[in-house]
């Protein structure tokens, strides 16, 4: 656990905010966009980052105008709206969870093409590599402020290394090369927009560290808004730069390794090699933030009744014990029984689901610009509803599953869980 003196700088904030998002995120999601969007990939990772940009935008404004941090439970509290916070944050958490479920199997798999080991030793690792964030966790180990920035550093320079390798290769037939998506154009983008929108979701984590950032009123905007921009452009890079490196039939073949197949179509073994390391970094530090965060956040909401008291348990290093085991175990089977469409696609519907609750409260409380807010609500309540209308096509178990998740969180919790 974190218990630095220093408030966070520029420089840290901006790199948490940038680990958080690409922190697994294109290395998980490239293979499902490409295979919802085809040619339109690039396009479906612009447009998810507008709506993400409003989001990010709604964020930091209501974080400035309560002067507090906390997120989307904290914002609906402060208007008195107790029973929806609580409902919310049982849908925001088990979003957190899918995506360490992403991020576990995303480790697995590419440690797994690197060792040429197939079946059942990818998803073996998967569960081993939340075990170890579990008991690191328990323990209060969390990464240094200095970690964190090489890792972001190191990932972006392997990334855009990589990408501009690619574009410098140029040939456009290789974006829709033996790819047939049912929609074409904006139709696709749109829909593989809403897909991956958990790509972007990591941002937000630093509405919990509010009070540790340094002048956070000034500070926060410039680095979420700056690092969410960021985040576009490289996703964008990455998706023509490795469509056009191995094309767009190989990535939707490979989709759970797809950027370390380009690595070595690239660089041979040490493309390969350099590609998976990038993605275990990644990948891991993703693990352990957002576990962290996530039993944070279940710890204060069991403190306000409105999760299982037991939740709010801590050990004698003042870790939440209890959270950190369940979260992490329930993110270890899903990463075990879950295929990589199923966990993204079902994870990028409950960001979607609060984020729009979020803008929505934003432009309610005025906070900042009611077009941009507005905006944001407007968009990821359509892409919620196109995302819904995927699923019901070509993933319906993982929408039933949200479905009945949500369904808990609004109609079965209990008014509080005090015993």
């Amino acid at each position: 656990m974190t218990q630095s003196k220093t408030k966070l700088g520029f420089n840290a904030t901006w790199s948490m905010a940038v680990g958080g998002m690409i922190g697994g995120g294109i290395f998980s999601t490239l293979g499902v966009v490409v295979a919802i969007a085809g040619a339109w990939a690039w396009m479906s990772f612009l447009a998810a980052g507008l709506i993400a940009l409003a989001a990010g935008y709604s964020y930091v404004k209501l974080a400035t105008f309560y002067n507090e941090g906390g997120g989307a439970f904290t914002f609906l509290r402060e208007i008195h709206a107790d029973s929806f916070a609580g409902s919310l944050a049982w849908v925001l958490i088990i979003g957190y969870v899918l995506t360490n479920a992403v991020y576990a199997f995303t480790f697995g798999q590419y440690l797994g093409n690197l060792l040429e080991l197939d079946s059942i030793f990818p998803r073996a690792f998967a569960v081993g590599i939340i075990a170890l964030f579990i008991a690191l966790n328990l323990k209060g180990v969390a990464e240094a402020g200095g970690v964190e920035i090489f890792l972001v550093w190191f990932k972006l320079v392997v990334l855009i290394g990589l990408s501009v390798w690619g574009v410098s290769q140029w040939d456009i037939p290789m974006l829709s090369q033996g790819v047939t998506v049912p929609d074409a154009g904006l139709g696709a983008a749109l829909f593989g927009a809403a897909a991956v929108f958990m790509a972007y979701e990591g941002f937000q984590l630093l509405t919990y560290d509010y009070k540790d950032i340094d002048t956070p009123k000034k500070l926060l905007p410039r680095a979420v808004i700056s690092a969410i921009i960021v985040v576009i452009l490289v996703y964008i890079l990455v998706a023509l730069g490795t469509a056009m490196l191995i094309g767009s039939d190989e990535i939707v073949k490979h989709k759970e390794v797809a950027i370390a197949i380009a690595g070595e179509k690239a660089f041979g073994v040490t493309g390969l090699i350099i590609v998976t390391i990038a993605a275990a970094f990644s990948t891991g530090s993703a693990i352990n933030a957002t576990l962290f965060a996530t039993a944070r956040l279940a710890h204060k909401v069991a403190k306000a009744h409105e999760l299982p008291a037991a939740i709010s348990h801590t050990n004698s290093a003042g870790i939440p014990d209890k959270a950190v085991i369940w979260l992490g175990s329930i993110a270890a089977v899903l990463a075990a029984i879950g295929s990589l469409a199923s966990l993204v696609e079902a994870a990028s519907l409950a960001f979607l689901f609060t984020f729009t609750v979020v803008c929505g409260l934003a432009f309610k409380q005025n906070a900042g610009s009611r077009i941009i807010t507005g905006f944001g609500v407007l968009s990821a309540a359509a892409a919620s509803i196109a995302l819904i209308d995927q699923l019901i096509k070509t993933n319906l178990p993982a929408l039933i599953f949200l479905m009945v998740v949500i369904a808990i969180a609004i109609f079965g919790r209990q008014p509080s869980y005090a015993i």
